[in-house]
C-alpha cells in the first residue's frame, strides 16, 4: 500500500456500501480475498481504502462511491487526523472560490509539485481573508515567504527559489504585513483590511471605536499556512474535494464535510443548533435603518467571543464585520474557514472576479485564538453586538488571575458565577447603546452568589430581558435553558425602568400535551422531539420586539418589584402557566369539546368480537416481500430544527402532527442526481428516486407519501403509523423505519395492521439491551388476495380511528379537570 493512503474502518466501509456493520464483519469471515486491516486495533481495525473499494467492485457490491462520500473517506482517513485534513480542504476550497484561474494551474501540475506551489497560493487567500500570519508581518515558522514582490502568479520550479521552470505554478509575495506598490498593509486585528490585487469593499469597514489591539498580542490569525510536506498526503483529498466543489459549490462542501466530522466526534464539541443562533441574530437585530451600511457609516459588527463552530456569526445576516475568538486552536482554525467560506452570500454580494481570476475581499472577519477571559484579543474593540454561548459553569474560569480586572463594572463574579464572568465581558465589548444576547443555563438567574450583580445589572438598566426556552433547545437538551438580552448603558441616558420576563416552556408543554402519552401512559421522546421551534421563536421575537405582557408567555416587570433578597429572575416564577383552556369561558368550551368526542369515541366503539378458531394461514415475511418488490424499506435520518418539518419518534408514539415549514427539498418521485446533476438510474435504466440510490446524496430526507407505513425502532411496543395527508411532505425522524407499499400488492392499513400484533412484535424485536430493537424485516404477515386485504385494512382503519378518539378525550379531559382545580384555588371558579 502507498505511503500515506485513505485508510477507512468497518464503519466507513458499512457507509460506502449501504450496509449495517454487522454485514462487514460477516464478510471479513466468509471471504478470504476480503483486504486486510493495515492500521488501526484489533478491536477497530483500519483498511486501505482504495482496496476496499476494489473488493466492494469485484463482487458487485459497489457500483460507484458517491463522490461525497469518497471525499468524506479520505478525510476520515487522512493520516494527520480529519481536523488537520478539514484545515487543508478549507485552504484549498478558499482559493477554488476566490482564485479559480491559479486553482486551474496548479492542478495541472503533479501532486509533488502542486504541493510545493500551493503553500504560496494559499498564503495569499488566507491573508486576503484573514489577515496575516504573524502579527508582526515577519513570517512565522514554517511559514513560506516566496521570491519577489509582485502578487501575481508566475511560474517557477518550487524546488529551486528564484529560479524557473514550465510545469510549476508558485506564488510571488509581499511579505505579509508590508506593503508593495499599489497595495494596502495589513492590520493584524484589523479585518477588512485587502491584500494587493484586491479591492475593499466599499467603505470603511471597522468600527470607530475598533483602535487596533497592541501588536504582536493574539494579532496573527488562527489557521497557519500549512507547508509543502504538510499538505503532499492531502493533494488526492484536495482534488477531490475542488471536484466536488463544482458540483455544490465551496462553502457546501466545506459544510458538508464539518458537519460529517461534528457528527462523528459529538462529545467534543458543543454546538449552538442553527435555529437558535438564528434566532440570538434576529434579538440582537437592530431597528430598521440602525447600525445599517450607508456611504458615512461603517459596517455594523459583531463580536462572538467563545465562537466554537461559528454558528452565531454564521446567523448574521446582512453585511456586518465579524470578530470571533476561540480558547482551541484546531477548532478556531476550522471555524475561520468556515466564516470566510460562508461569507460570500450571507454577509455580502457575492465579489466578483478579477481579470487573474482574483476575487475581491469580503466584509471584515477576524477569528483569534486564546482564552477570552484571560487573554482578550480585542481588548480595545467596541462592536454594535455581542452574540456569545459561554461555557457553563467553569470553575476554571480565571477567578483568582482576574479580580483587579476593569471589565467587572456590575461586580467581581465568585468562582461558580463564571456566566455573570462572560456577561460583563460581553458588555465590556459593546459600544455604548450595543445590544448583546448570551445563551445562559437557568441556574445563572437565581443562584445567591450572584445576586449583587444581577441587581446592579438592573439598577443600571443592562438587563434588558430573560427568555426561558423550551428543554431541547440547545445541549444540554434536558435544561430550559435562558436567553439574556443586554444593553450597554448610555451615558447621560435614564435606565429602563423595567425588565421583560418571557417564557416559552408553556409552548412545548402544549404541543407535548396536545399529542398526548405513548401506550400505557408513559411519555415519549425528548425534548428536541417534542418542540415546535416556529411556535417558540414567532413567540420570542413578538414578546421582544412589542414589550408588552402576553398572557402566560411573558411580562414587563418593574425593577422595583425584581429588587428583593434573592433577585431571584427565573421567568416561571412570575409568570406561572395559563390555566389550561383560558378563562372560565375557555373551560366552558374545553367541557363541551370533550362531550363531542365522548359520544364520537361512543360511536367509533368496535362492536362486540365474535370468537373464532385460530386461522392458520400461510405467512411471509417483510423482507421477504421487499426483495419480492412489493414494498421498499427505508430508515429516518431526519432531525427536528432544519429544513421542513419531520415526523418524530415520538409524533408517531403520542399520534402528533409533524412539526415545522413546509418541506423544500427534492419532492418526493424525483429522481437522484450525483452532485454534478447526473439522473442516478439502476442497472435497467430505470430512475432512482429515493435516497438508497448508489450515489445518491446519504444525507437526503426521506419524505412521506401517503400510504407509507411507519414503524418506531425502539421501545419493544406495538404503534404503527400509516401517512396521511397531514403527514405527507415531512421528512422521516430518527429511529423510525418506513415501509413504502406497492397499492397493486398491499394495502397500507392491512400491513399496518397485522404490523401491530403483539406477538409479532416479540418475536422480530431484540432484547440484548435494557431497550428492545425491532428489525422490521423479521416481522410476518399472512398471504392474502388484495380484496380480503382490504376488508382488514379497513376494520384496522376503524380501530385507528376509535383509538384517536380515545387520545383526544384523555387530553381534554386532562386540561378540563387541572383548569378546574387551578380555578377553584385561585378564586375565578366558584365551588357551587
Amino acid at each position: 500500500m502507498p505511503e500515506n493512503a485513505t485508510e477507512v474502518t468497518a464503519a466507513g466501509i458499512a457507509r460506502l456500501a449501504g450496509v449495517g456493520r454487522a454485514a462487514v464483519s460477516n464478510w471479513r469471515r466468509r471471504h478470504a480475498d476480503f483486504p486486510q486491516p493495515v492500521g488501526g486495533t484489533a478491536a477497530s481495525p483500519s483498511f486501505a481504502l482504495a482496496d476496499v473499494e476494489q473488493w466492494l467492485r469485484d463482487q458487485g457490491k459497489l457500483a460507484e462511491v458517491p463522490l461525497r462520500e469518497r471525499v468524506w473517506q479520505e478525510v476520515a482517513g487522512h493520516p494527520a487526523g480529519a481536523a488537520q485534513a478539514l484545515v487543508h480542504t478549507g485552504c484549498a476550497l478558499l482559493l477554488v472560490r476566490d482564485r479559480p484561474t491559479a486553482w486551474l494551474e496548479l492542478t495541472a501540475a503533479s501532486d509533488e509539485r502542486m504541493a510545493d506551489a500551493l503553500p504560496y497560493a494559499v498564503d495569499h487567500v488566507l491573508t486576503a481573508r484573514l489577515g496575516p500570519d504573524t502579527p508582526s508581518g515577519t513570517p512565522g515558522p514554517g511559514r513560506p515567504t516566496p521570491p519577489g514582490t509582485a502578487r501575481t502568479p508566475r511560474t517557477a520550479d518550487s524546488a529551486a527559489p528564484g529560479s524557473t521552470a514550465p510545469g510549476s505554478t508558485t506564488f510571488g509575495s509581499t511579505t505579509p504585513g508590508s506593503t508593495a506598490p499599489g497595495s494596502t498593509a495589513f492590520d493584524s486585528t484589523t479585518p477588512g483590511s485587502t491584500a494587493s490585487g484586491s479591492t475593499a469593499p466599499g467603505p470603511a469597514v471597522v468600527h470607530p471605536a475598533n483602535a487596533p489591539v497592541t501588536p504582536g498580542v493574539h494579532g496573527a490569525r488562527a489557521v497557519r499556512t500549512p507547508t509543502a510536506q504538510e499538505l503532499l498526503p492531502s493533494v488526492p483529498l484536495l482534488r477531490a474535494a475542488a471536484q466536488l466543489a463544482a458540483g455544490i459549490g465551496a462553502g457546501q462542501t466545506f459544510e458538508f464535510l464539518l458537519g460529517r466530522h461534528l457528527d462523528a466526534n459529538p462529545r467534543q464539541f458543543t454546538l449552538t443548533p442553527p435555529h437558535l443562533a438564528e434566532l440570538m441574530a434576529d434579538l440582537a437585530e437592530p431597528p430598521k435603518g440602525v447600525g445599517r451600511p450607508a456611504p458615512d457609516r461603517p459596517l455594523r459588527s459583531v463580536l462572538d467571543p467563545a465562537a466554537g463552530t461559528g454558528a452565531l456569526l454564521r446567523a448574521v445576516a446582512g453585511p456586518a464585520a465579524l470578530y470571533a475568538q476561540e480558547a482551541d486552536a484546531g477548532l478556531a482554525a476550522l471555524t475561520a474557514l468556515r466564516l470566510a467560506l460562508g461569507a460570500d452570500g450571507t454577509h455580502s454580494s457575492p465579489p466578483s472576479p478579477g481579470a487573474d481570476g482574483t476575487r475581491s475581499s469580503p466584509p471584515s472577519l477576524a477569528v483569534r485564538t486564546g482564552d477570552t477571559l484571560r487573554a482578550d484579543a480585542f481588548a480595545r474593540l467596541a462592536t454594535d453586538t455581542v452574540l456569545c454561548h459561554p461555557p457553563f459553569n467553569d470553575r476554571n474560569w480565571g477567578h483568582d488571575e482576574l479580580a483587579y480586572d476593569p471589565r467587572w463594572e456590575y461586580g467581581f463574579p465568585a468562582r461558580v458565577e463564571s456566566e455573570l464572568a462572560w456577561v460583563q465581558h460581553a458588555l465590556a465589548r459593546l459600544r455604548d447603546g450595543g445590544t448583546a444576547v448570551l445563551l445562559m443555563p437557568p441556574a445563572a438567574a437565581s443562584r445567591r452568589s450572584g445576586r449583587r450583580i444581577r441587581a446592579d445589572l438592573l439598577r443600571r438598566g443592562a438587563l434588558r430581558a430573560v427568555i426561558a426556552l423550551p428543554a431541547g433547545a440547545a445541549p444540554p437538551y434536558g435544561i430550559p435553558l435562558h436567553l439574556w438580552v443586554l444593553r450597554r448603558p448610555t451615558p447621560g441616558v435614564r435606565p429602563g425602568p423595567d425588565l421583560l420576563l418571557a417564557d416559552t416552556a408553556g409552548l412545548a408543554a402544549t404541543a407535548g400535551e396536545a399529542g398526548g402519552k405513548a401506550a400505557g401512559g408513559k411519555a415519549a421522546g425528548g425534548g428536541r422531539d417534542r418542540l415546535d421551534w416556529p411556535v417558540v421563536r414567532d413567540a420570542v421575537l413578538d414578546a421582544w420586539r412589542d414589550r408588552a405582557d402576553l398572557p402566560g408567555v411573558s411580562r414587563v416587570v418593574p425593577v422595583v418589584e425584581l429588587l428583593d433578597d434573592d433577585v431571584d429572575l427565573a421567568p416561571a416564577r412570575y409568570l406561572p402557566r395559563p390555566t389550561p383552556g383560558g378563562d372560565t369561558c375557555g373551560l366552558g368550551e374545553v367541557r363541551e369539546r370533550l362531550a363531542e368526542t365522548l359520544r364520537l369515541t361512543t360511536r367509533l366503539t368496535p362492536p362486540p368480537a365474535t370468537p373464532a378458531v385460530p386461522a392458520h394461514r400461510p405467512r411471509t415475511t417483510v423482507g421477504e416481500l421487499a426483495r419480492g418488490g412489493a414494498l421498499s424499506l427505508h430508515t429516518g435520518n431526519a432531525a427536528p430544527g432544519g429544513q421542513g418539518p419531520v415526523l418524530t419518534e415520538h409524533d408517531v408514539l403520542t399520534g402528533a402532527d409533524p412539526a415545522g415549514t413546509p418541506f423544500t427539498g427534492r419532492p418526493a418521485g424525483t429522481p437522484c442526481t450525483d452532485p454534478a446533476g447526473t439522473p442516478l438510474t439502476d442497472a435497467a435504466g430505470t430512475p432512482l428516486t429515493g435516497p438508497e440510490a448508489p450515489g445518491a446524496a446519504p444525507d437526503d430526507p426521506v419524505v412521506l407519501e401517503p400510504g407509507d407505513v411507519v414503524v418506531p425502532v425502539l421501545g419493544g411496543g406495538t404503534v404503527v403509523r400509516v401517512v396521511g395527508a397531514r403527514e405527507a411532505g415531512a421528512a422521516l425522524g430518527r429511529n423510525l423505519q418506513l415501509l413504502r407499499p406497492d397499492p397493486a400488492a398491499l394495502d397500507p392499513w392491512f400491513l399496518a395492521g397485522f404490523l401491530r400484533g403483539t406477538a409479532n412484535n416479540r418475536q422480530a424485536s431484540s432484547y440484548a439491551s435494557t431497550a428492545a430493537r425491532l428489525d422490521a424485516r423479521r416481522l410476518h404477515l399472512p398471504r392474502m388476495p388484495l380484496a380480503e386485504q382490504r376488508r382488514y385494512g379497513e376494520r384496522f382503519r376503524e380501530l385507528a380511528a376509535f383509538e384517536e378518539a380515545l387520545r383526544t378525550a384523555e387530553r381534554l379531559g386532562g386540561a378540563l379537570v387541572q383548569g378546574m382545580y387551578d380555578g377553584l384555588t385561585d378564586g375565578t371558579v366558584t365551588p357551587a
